[in-house]
């Protein structure tokens, strides 16, 4: 039994909880909280899609024409798969002047932020527990930004507001405004409501879904690797049960490897949606 005044190592339960605290400007009270700021969410996004703008500008400075490098053959891969979707589902050439590099930069930003979950699960944190409550903070950090659904809604939100950017431009603000209330059961009076409804709860579930499923993934991925990480905190503290030390090396080996199927695989549907959306806003019904 630990004497007064001991420090105690966490339970697996408060472990988990307080990896799942986010540095914030004040102490959420209810589960919607606008005024509730996540700056370690905010500072990863910001530095990570700033570290994706410069990848791909370094890319296409150093770009020749000659015999291209790894680095400069991997972008124009990617490049070019983006652009292959892009025209295979947005057919207006015009849009895809912005759409397509759209698709890249979201691409690359969200295979960023999943990448934070590939850290060990520790590392920032630790760092944080000498750095934050020395200036001051609490001692709490997040390292991925995509297992906040707030950040993943945002992205989601900006989606939306482009869709309907494009519903105008391309239709006009009097025929999208006509479609809402004509499609898709037909342009009659009687079924305006009917129709209006049925848009207004796609347009809300395509961003709910949108967000929640880069969320619900990334967020299960980061739980998964806590309680990996519990394995081997067991064993550290015991000094004992070798199948724990075994079990921790085993199945973090393996979930990171598979891992990195996931986080490229979300980066990836969340780009193909985004394009989905946006030619759907090109279509007439």
């Amino acid at each position: 039994m630990a004497s007064a005044g001991t420090e105690h190592a966490p339970t697996a339960g408060e472990y988990i909880i307080h990896h799942l605290q986010h540095l914030q400007n004040k102490k959420q009270t209810s589960v919607v909280d606008f005024t509730v700021i996540n700056f370690d969410s905010v500072f990863f996004t910001v530095v990570l899609g700033a570290l994706g703008c410069w990848l791909l500008w370094l890319a296409a400075r150093k770009a020749t024409s000659g015999r291209p490098g790894r680095f400069q053959a991997a972008v124009e891969l990617l490049i070019e798969m983006v652009d292959s979707q892009a025209k295979g589902i947005v057919h207006n050439a015009q849009s895809r002047k912005l759409i397509s590099p759209l698709a890249l930069t979201v691409f690359v930003w969200i295979f960023l932020l999943n990448a934070m979950d590939m850290l060990p699960v520790d590392l920032l944190p630790t760092v944080w527990h000498v750095v934050g409550p020395a200036m001051g903070l609490p001692d709490y950090l997040r390292v991925v930004p995509t297992a906040d659904l707030s950040v993943t809604m945002g992205l989601s939100l900006g989606v939306l507001l482009l869709c309907l950017f494009y519903n105008i431009k391309i239709k006009g603000l009097g025929g999208w405004v006509h479609e809402l209330f004509a499609a898709p059961f037909g342009d009659k009076w009687f079924l305006y409501p009917f129709n209006f409804f049925i848009q207004i709860v796609e347009f809300v579930a395509k961003t709910v879904s949108h967000g929640m499923r880069l969320f619900g993934n990334m967020y299960a991925g980061e739980l998964i690797f806590m309680l990996i990480a519990l394995m081997g905190g067991a064993f550290a503290l015991s000094g004992t049960g070798i199948a724990l030390f075994l079990g921790h090396i085993v199945a973090g080996t393996v979930w990171t490897i598979f891992h990195i199927l996931i986080i490229t695989l979300q980066a990836f549907v969340f780009m193909m949606l985004t394009l989905v959306y946006l030619g759907q806003a090109h279509d007439a019904h």
